[in-house]
């Protein structure tokens, strides 16, 4: 269930969307910047280019909509 007002308005500086089994990327909603999807490899360097300062185990600067720090299977070759 999505956030009554929305991954924007949330008030976390990141906010992942929720986990999708046919896509490589989740989508990672940035505060000021938008949305982004990142790869399991892409996120870190991408939020601490950002925000250099973040704790990504604080689940008040990353919000998880569902399976926190999972991302979906892929294998290279895949689309």
């Amino acid at each position: 269930m999505k956030n009554a007002t929305g991954p924007e308005e949330s008030g976390y500086p990141v906010f992942v969307e929720s986990f999708d089994a046919d896509s490589r990327y989740r989508r990672v909603r940035l505060r000021g910047l938008g949305c982004e999807p990142l790869e399991r490899e892409e996120f870190e360097p991408r939020l601490r280019q950002v925000f250099p300062d973040i704790d990504l185990d604080d689940p008040a600067q990353v919000h998880w909509e569902d399976r926190p720090g999972q991302w979906p299977p892929w294998h290279p070759g895949e689309a």
